[in-house]
C-alpha cells in the first residue's frame, strides 16, 4: 500500500499509543496484537473533520500530525492506514481490505464497501491475520485474530468469529466478522480478500466524507475503547459501557458541554469557540 512507503515516526508512534514493547526481533504475533490493542484502547474514533466541511487527509505525514502529534482521532481509513504504516516499519506484511458494514442495514440490504480493514502477514508463518483499529464500535477487534472460519476467539472481553457466505455468481465466500452482543452471533460487516491500494481508499475516503447522504456529514460520532469501558457519543448522546455490560446515557444539551467531554473523556482538543453542528 502506497502510504506505508513514506516514513512514519514511528517512536512519536509507539510512544503515542503507549506501547514500550522490545521492537528489535522478527515481527511476532505477540507484538502485533500488543500493538492493535494499544492502538485502539490510545487514539479515539471520530468524524470531526467530514462534520466541519472537509475531507481528512490520508497522507502518512498528514495523519501523524493530526494523530500522533495532534492528540486527535480518526475514522477507518486514517486510523487503519497510520497502522499499515506503523505495522510495514516494525516488519510485517499488510494488505488493505474493504468491507460492506452490516450494523444497523436492513435485512438483504446490500450496502457500499466503506469500510477499510487489514491482512497482516507475519514472516514465517502461512496464516494471516486480521487486524482492525477503525471500525469504533463496542462489536470491534481489540487485537488481531487468525482470518480462519467458524473459530471463535477472545479479545480481551470481547468474542468474535468469521463465518464463510456463499458470494452470488460463484465467486469466492464472503468473510462475515461477527460480534457476540447481548447474547447473540451479530454480523459487524462482510468482505473479501480482494486488496485495496491508496488510490482506492482515495476516492471511498471522499465519497464518505463529502456525500450529502453521508451520515459522518450530519452527526457526530466519537468512540473511544478503553481496558474497563467502551464510550460513544453519537450526536448529543453520549453512552457508557462497562465490561461488564452495564450501561448508562446521559444527554448532552449545548455546544460547550459537548466539546467539554471530547477533551475530558475523549482527549480530544477543538479550538476555542468551535460550533458542531446541530
Amino acid at each position: 500500500m502506497e502510504p506505508a512507503r513514506i516514513a512514519l515516526d514511528l517512536g512519536a508512534y509507539l510512544t503515542r499509543i503507549g506501547w514500550t514493547g522490545d521492537r528489535r526481533p522478527a515481527p511476532t504475533v505477540e507484538t502485533l496484537r500488543a500493538a492493535h490493542r494499544a492502538h485502539l484502547t490510545s487514539i479515539p474514533f471520530e468524524n470531526l473533520d467530514p462534520l466541519l466541511g472537509s475531507a481528512p487527509s490520508l497522507a502518512v505525514p498528514d495523519l501523524e500530525a493530526k494523530l500522533v502529534h495532534g492528540r486527535r482521532g480518526g475514522y477507518c481509513y486514517e486510523h487503519n492506514t497510520l497502522l499499515t504504516a506503523a505495522l510495514t516499519a516494525l516488519g510485517f506484511r499488510v494488505t488493505g481490505l474493504t468491507a460492506r458494514v452490516r450494523v444497523g442495514a436492513a435485512p438483504g440490504a446490500v450496502r457500499p464497501r466503506t469500510h477499510m480493514l487489514l491482512l497482516v502477514g507475519i514472516p514465517g508463518e502461512e496464516r494471516r491475520y486480521a487486524a482492525d483499529v477503525g471500525f469504533g464500535s463496542i462489536g470491534g477487534l481489540l487485537e488481531a485474530v487468525p482470518l480462519v472460519a467458524d473459530t471463535e476467539f477472545h479479545d480481551g472481553t470481547r468474542r468474535h468469529r468469521y463465518v464463510r457466505e456463499p458470494y452470488p455468481e460463484g465467486l469466492e465466500d464472503l468473510w462475515v466478522f461477527q460480534a457476540f452482543l447481548d447474547g447473540s452471533w451479530q454480523d459487524q460487516y462482510a468482505f473479501t480478500r480482494e486488496p485495496f491500494e491508496a488510490s482506492d481508499y482515495a476516492v471511498i475516503n471522499w465519497h464518505v466524507a463529502t456525500n450529502p447522504r453521508s451520515p459522518f456529514q450530519h452527526t457526530l460520532h466519537v468512540q473511544r475503547t478503553t481496558p474497563d469501558r467502551h464510550l460513544l457519543l453519537s450526536g448529543g448522546t453520549l453512552i457508557e459501557t462497562r465490561s461488564d455490560g452495564s450501561r448508562k446515557e446521559r444527554e448532552l444539551a449545548e455546544n460547550d458541554q459537548v466539546l467539554r467531554v471530547l477533551a475530558a473523556d475523549f482527549g480530544i482538543e477543538l479550538p476555542p469557540g468551535t460550533v458542531l453542528p446541530d
